[in-house]
């Protein structure tokens, strides 16, 4: 029978309607928290992609109150802030918090911390996107530069931590 559901649905596609909830995401990534530290992965890697997840969820959001045309002041500072903060229900579940001093400044958890640091990698690169096309006349140095840019730099996070756990 699911056999038989499947071909259906396969040889009869519906339009989908993308509906991005953070707290199915941050669910999603608290369950491949577990899966990742599983395979050996470290929390502070796992949680430099989450962070930028989470800041792509917030620029969606963004795009989204642009299209009702809502708008009002500290807007896109906010909706970032919030979709970055859903990062706190991986807490809720089965995941502890375990603080822990890094860099002598922060005392916080790894995978909090490396939330945070992806979220604003994720936010530089883009920025640093727009600064690159505006200097080339408006247009991107090459095909998926915006996908790019933000994918390199994570990478680069990555291998650094994956070296030097938190």
């Amino acid at each position: 029978m699911k056999k038989l559901l499947f071909i259906g649905l396969t040889l009869f596609p519906l339009k989908a309607f993308a509906n991005p909830a953070c707290a199915v995401c941050t669910v999603a990534i608290g369950a491949s928290l577990e899966i990742a530290r599983k395979l050996g992965v470290p929390d502070s890697v796992v949680g430099l992609w989450a962070g930028a997840l989470l800041a792509l969820l917030g620029y969606w959001t963004i795009l989204f109150f642009d299209k009702k045309n809502w708008h009002f002041k500290g807007r896109d500072f906010l909706l970032i802030s919030l979709s970055v903060a859903t990062i706190g229900f991986i807490y809720a579940g089965q995941t502890p918090y375990l603080p822990k001093a890094i860099g002598y400044v922060f005392y916080t958890d790894a995978i909090l911390f490396s939330a945070v640091v992806g979220a604003l990698t994720y936010v530089l690169s883009q920025k640093l996107y727009q600064v690159l096309k505006e200097r080339n006349g408006g247009h991107a140095h090459f095909p998926f530069e915006k996908v790019v840019l933000p994918l390199a730099m994570l990478f680069a996070g990555s291998v650094y931590y994956s070296y030097f756990p938190l």
